[in-house]
């Protein structure tokens, strides 16, 4: 379903076995919401490594990120399109890297990959956080105001990652409305990646005053990232998977008690910041393939955690960064 607040509208992701196909789809859900290319602000186009690129349909001139993903829950190869709305667009502005839209208080960046793909892990990561600095400051900002990222990683990488911890230290957080530092939350998703840069980022900023929301959970006080980040009237949540924040232990079961752990977590954040399931507007899941043939039994329980429905984006990834987890969801809420 549609999830829409003070005129912004979060769409649901629409796929087809073709960009073509996809699109299409896209376009008819912004006509059912009254709204053109020119009310976009973000695009998502999640494609499997077999789809042809790029996809007639593609909306010209917006801020664009193209996410690999190994296959579409719904099926084998194709691409998934998510779009987010507010009408007028916002501001665009043209950036060497790509397209950068401001609306309603939220700076969404285009999907940064490094020019480099032969350079280490460790420094492609800090130059897309350098390229978004690059874009920010464009704007008159800085990397300060991020409120979400999400990397895109090789499975190869896995082993690495930790090491990202170093440049997101240096050039990452700033100063809260209660005067605490504030990261950005966080999600880390394992794609493919053959004959292509280690990792893409994707990131999000706000010209809001930033607070961070965390129920407790002592471990992040010495990560780079936060369970919420508060700006406005919008909650930005880290991807979730099911681990223990206590422990750091992975949780067990199945792919049904993964999400359940999850959601639940998820909803300890909210009620953190003071709302409940009924807020959130957008859940992105990332399933693992050994765990798409049951996916589908999450409707209900998905539906229990989040009643009011939401917009929802799942696709397939080819891991994520604890092989014992099969799913990873990140929540966008509106406090209201």
């Amino acid at each position: 379903m549609n999830s829409v607040v003070s005129e912004m509208v979060w769409l649901p992701a629409v796929s087809g076995d073709s960009g073509a196909e996809a699109y299409a789809r896209a376009a008819e859900q912004l006509a059912s919401v009254a709204a053109t290319t020119r009310d976009l602000v973000q695009v998502t186009e999640f494609r499997t490594p077999e789809s042809a690129d790029p996809p007639s349909g593609r909306p010209e001139g917006v801020t664009l990120s193209v996410v690999p993903v190994e296959r579409l829950v719904d099926r084998p190869q194709g691409v998934t399109v998510q779009y987010t709305v507010v009408p007028g667009g916002g501001g665009r502005v043209v950036t060497p890297h790509g397209v950068v839209t401001t609306a309603g208080g939220v700076v969404y960046l285009p999907g940064i990959t490094p020019p480099n793909p032969a350079a280490s892990f460790a420094d492609q990561y800090r130059t897309c956080l350098t390229m978004a600095r690059d874009m920010l400051e464009s704007l008159g900002f800085g990397l300060e105001r991020l409120v979400h990222t999400t990397d895109y990683t090789g499975m190869a990488t896995r082993e690495e990652y930790p090491r990202c911890g170093r440049s997101r230290r240096d050039l990452l957080g700033g100063s809260g409305i209660d005067g605490q530092l504030v990261f950005p939350g966080a999600a880390g998703i394992l794609v493919p990646t053959a004959n292509g840069p280690a990792v893409r980022l994707d990131a999000i900023a706000s010209t809001e005053p930033l607070r961070t929301v965390n129920p407790g959970w002592s471990r992040y006080d010495t990560l780079t990232y936060r369970p919420g980040v508060l700006a406005g009237d919008l909650l930005f949540m880290s991807g979730f998977a099911a681990l223990d924040p206590a422990t750091q232990r992975a949780f067990p079961g199945d792919l049904v008690a993964q999400a359940d752990y999850v959601y639940a977590a998820i909803t300890e954040v909210l009620h953190e910041a003071g709302t409940d399931g009924r807020s959130v507007v957008r859940l992105v899941e990332y399933v693992t393939p050994a765990a798409v043939e049951s996916y589908a039994e999450l409707d209900a329980l998905r539906h229990k955690y989040f009643p009011e429905g939401c917009a929802l984006t799942s696709v397939v990834c080819s891991g994520l960064l604890r092989p014992e987890f099969q799913l990873e969801v990140v929540p966008t809420a509106v406090l209201r």
